[in-house]
């Protein structure tokens, strides 16, 4: 998603002169016509993400629009309380880019992993968090994200296009419909492509779910999601996350806040470092039962019959 994300960040600092963009000495080789296009309004605050944030902090003070650009994992943790301070306490329109979400940058290990960054950043006051599936959701995210111009938090990762008839509701985009379905899958992220391509090994499967991207957080869910969710109560959970405070959690939440209760409900999610190793993205998500065959299992698992 970095290469719509940079394309999409030029058009919009193009047209609104007010928009800064920080990096934390990270985008090499993916930001370079950014930089030029944006001239002194591009800036490299070097490793110092806290300062990177607090100087976004000033800008926005005078009206400024600030992305602040990073891998996830470095733009999260390392500057929360000033994301959380200067930023949110303030609802000022301060925007932090994480790259590489979840387990994205593989075998680089824990330090540069996001797992807990949605419990982390969707609870603070004023802050929004976008999580894109696939590539052709960044540019309207980002349209989005300037146009509400308060803190916000994009998570990207790696993701193909939206399937056709695909469409949006409150937080969440309906981007599958079984005409049997009995259950709701809901996906937080790019491994709503490990589910789609797991609903591709065969057509009687794919009849019996429905598949639900999480885009945006706090979540709102309208009222034919929770149709949906009726009609086929046997709900699936994937999630490149912990399950604290991420998207099975706040789900629930809301689903019984709503008198709904599941016939069945599965939650999939980071599941760590079970046997301690590091590896690739795909490992990580094959240990966590993130990857294709995995999900399959589960799905035929809630379709027993009790």
């Amino acid at each position: 998603m970095r290469k719509e994300f940079s394309n999409t960040m030029e058009q919009l600092a193009t047209e609104d002169d007010s928009i800064v963009f920080i990096t934390g000495d990270l985008g090499y080789n993916a930001l370079e016509n950014l930089k030029a296009k944006l001239g002194k309004r591009f800036i490299n605050a070097g490793v110092a993400e806290q300062n990177m944030v607090g100087v976004a902090a000033g800008f926005a003070h005078k009206g400024y629009k600030v992305f602040c650009y990073s891998i996830a994992p470095f733009i999260v943790y390392r500057c929360l309380e000033q994301f959380r301070n200067d930023i949110c306490f303030n609802n000022l329109p301060v925007f932090l880019v994480g790259n590489g979400g979840g387990y994205g940058y593989g075998i680089m290990g824990s330090s540069h992993h996001a797992l807990e960054d949605i419990a982390c950043l969707s609870g603070l006051q004023n802050a929004n968090v976008w999580v894109p599936a696939f590539a052709d959701e960044v540019e309207p995210v980002l349209q989005q994200i300037v146009s509400d111009a308060c803190p916000a938090y994009l998570r990207l990762g790696a993701g193909k296009t939206t399937p056709d008839n695909a469409y949006l509701s409150g937080s969440f985009k309906v981007i599958h419909r079984g005409a049997q379905a009995e259950t709701t899958i809901f996906v937080l992220g790019p491994v709503a492509n490990n589910v789609m391509s797991a609903l591709g090994s065969g057509p009687e499967l794919a009849e019996k779910v429905n598949v639900i991207t999480a885009l945006h957080f706090p979540l709102k869910l309208e009222n034919d999601i929770l149709e949906l969710v009726r009609n086929a109560p046997n709900i699936l959970v994937a999630e490149e996350h912990i399950s604290t405070g991420g998207l099975a959690q706040q789900l629930s939440v809301q689903l019984l806040e709503r008198g709904i209760s599941p016939r069945s409900f599965k939650s999939l999610k980071a599941e760590g470092y079970p046997n301690g190793k590091y590896g690739s993205q795909s490992y990580h998500q094959k240990l966590s039962g993130l990857d294709p065959d995995s999900i399959i299992s589960n799905i035929n698992q809630l379709l027993i019959p009790a």
